[in-house]
């Protein structure tokens, strides 16, 4: 079946819509470039000190790596979880499936600031604020949704006749599973990687009500900073963590592909 043709207009539109969400770098990426201590567009002179600044700076690269910690355990942590309550949700279908799936995207409805001071209610009894722990706990709020949901996804578009032939050629569950099932579902496992590691990473509303003054992930750590001074430091941050997010998505189309990834 032949795909219909994309109109001009809907290219236009995309086109507008792209450029609307780039338009930012087109003032962060000069600044970041800045030789001036202070913000200001358009800079009066460029190097690459800031650059320079963020490696030497030791609050930064300590929340740096928080941050891409952090981001790897929650990741894994969702992956396994995710795919758990997908195979439930798809393969077993329990009583009360839909909505016991409506739920596990419940937290992507509620605004950030609800979700987070929500969290600090529920983990401060439990001593967990200002602890990795903490910080683990309530990114996976965030992150499991998306699992779930793109596990479920890639997991329903699976033939069942092909893990039903295998089990009645002598395969146990498990080696179904781990032989047929989760090679069969490559795409949907990276793309849930991507989007819940970029999503961790990124997170600072959360991070913000659940960190404290010895734990900091990098966006908190920013918020910290621009609060504090005017310098293009953040811009040079955030110049680099968009090369890190174009990086993620590159691996993501070199090893499954784009279509395959987030286009069903």
């Amino acid at each position: 079946m032949e795909e219909a043709p994309i109109s001009p207009a809907l290219k236009v539109a995309a086109g507008l819509m792209f450029l609307f969400l780039l338009a930012p770098l087109l003032v962060v990426v000069p600044i970041s470039f800045s030789g001036d201590n202070f913000m200001t567009f358009p800079p009066s002179s460029l190097s690459f000190k800031w650059y320079a600044a963020i490696f030497s700076d030791a609050s930064m690269t300590r929340a740096f790596t928080m941050s891409l910690l952090l981001a790897l355990v929650v990741t894994a942590i969702s992956l396994v979880v995710g795919l758990a309550c997908a195979y439930a949700l798809v393969r077993l279908r329990p009583p009360g499936a839909d909505a016991l799936a409506s739920l596990f995207a419940a937290p992507l409805l509620l605004p950030a600031i609800v979700l987070g001071l929500a969290m600090l209610l529920v983990l401060a009894p439990m001593g967990l604020l200002g602890t990795f722990q903490g910080l683990v706990a309530a990114h996976l709020v965030i992150t499991l949704p998306y699992a779930v949901r793109v596990l479920s996804t890639a997991l329903s578009n699976l033939p069942p006749a092909v893990e039903e032939a295998a089990s009645t050629l002598g395969a146990s569950p498990l080696i179904v599973f781990r032989r047929i099932t989760l090679p069969m579902m490559r795409s949907g496992l990276v793309s849930a990687s991507a989007l819940c590691f970029l999503v961790s990473f990124d997170e600072v509303v959360l991070s913000l009500f659940m960190t404290g003054p010895r734990l900091q992930t990098l966006p908190v750590a920013m918020y910290n900073h621009v609060d504090q001074q005017a310098d293009p430091l953040a811009a040079a941050i955030s110049v680099l963590l968009v090369v890190m997010t174009l990086v993620v998505v590159v691996i993501v189309d070199r090893s499954i592909g784009l279509t395959k990834t987030f286009v069903k």
